[in-house]
């Protein structure tokens, strides 16, 4: 647990020198590497959502590559293609996918056909091409960006490719002394990401995974995530609620939330901060719940509301 703590409080100093007063939503992002998780960062343009993936990328001791996403890009741009070889067999070309961690950049610019693609890789960590299966290297890891405000030349996530996120998250502005601080780091002549260098193997990344997944969970609370996620599937303001897949990984959300906080066992606290980024982005509204201009997040905290807290902890 020590290691751990070490660890991480390694990577929040890391980032936090491009990153200025995030400590939330840097944590959120360590809580979906620690989970084994595909992250969404959905904000408007220029608050930091490239740099944040590219400071976590920076952090770790992993390969890396960008996929800037443009209606062209093709499903094999993402996945490999085979090509003959001089011997006439087939010869399989890696495409941008096959990296440990893979930022791809405003996702909803590319056609849902190429979107597609990338279901069997969040999902199995696994590409097939041609009938063959290539495992990719672990850990593996989708950070993707989109812009909500401009749907000119978008593609809306379907619901499916949503599910596939284990969490979504967004920025938000800095404060006015946070963007002062931004500001003195990026007048000089060196820019802060320059200063960023590894703190973190692959194998320290894998290890704490595992530690997550030994974190406890007691019948209590894992009654109370069952039972928040029946809540949404049964509201007339939500047309889709929550998934078997969200309740997983709510509990697995919870598990690094714990560790975050050098903890060995949930608590509700913990259900009740990843709840949000977790399971909103899964849900569609009713059309009653848009005639009263309620969010997912809204409704959310109200079916919470009438959720039993659990007691006994562990």
């Amino acid at each position: 647990m020590q290691h751990s703590n070490a660890i991480l409080s390694a990577l929040k100093q890391n980032i936090a020198k491009v990153v200025v007063g995030k400590e939330d939503v840097v944590e959120l992002l360590l809580t979906a590497l620690l989970c084994e998780g595909h992250i969404l960062i959905e904000d408007v343009p220029g608050v930091g959502k490239t740099t944040l993936c590219s400071a976590l990328a920076r952090s770790l001791s992993c390969s890396f590559k960008r996929i800037q996403f443009t209606p062209d890009i093709t499903p094999s741009d993402i996945t490999g293609y085979t090509v003959p070889s001089i011997t006439g067999e087939m010869q399989y070309r890696p495409g941008a996918i096959l990296s440990q961690i893979v930022l791809a950049d405003e996702i909803n610019r590319t056609s849902p056909k190429t979107q597609s693609a990338l279901l069997e890789v969040m999902e199995e960590k696994q590409v097939t091409v041609d009938g063959v299966t290539y495992p990719l290297s672990r850990p593996f890891m989708v950070l993707a960006t989109q812009n909500p405000v401009d749907f000119v030349g978008t593609y809306p996530l379907p619901e499916a490719q949503m599910d596939r996120f284990f969490m979504r998250i967004s920025i938000g502005y800095p404060s006015v002394e946070d963007e002062m601080d931004i500001l003195e780091r990026y007048c000089g002549a060196s820019t802060p990401m320059q200063q960023i260098g590894a703190v973190c193997s692959s194998e320290d990344v894998l290890a704490m995974q595992q530690q997550v997944k030994n974190t406890y969970a007691s019948p209590e609370v894992r009654a109370y995530i069952a039972s928040i996620c029946a809540a949404t599937r049964n509201t007339p303001y939500l047309t889709l609620g929550a998934s078997t897949r969200a309740a997983i990984a709510l509990v697995r959300a919870a598990q690094g939330n714990a560790l975050l906080c050098s903890r060995d066992y949930i608590i509700p606290e913990d259900v009740q901060r990843m709840a949000a980024p977790v399971l909103c982005h899964r849900f569609v509204l009713s059309a009653d719940a848009r005639m009263r201009g309620y969010t997912e997040s809204q409704v959310l905290s109200e079916l919470m509301a009438g959720v039993r807290i659990p007691v006994r902890l562990k």
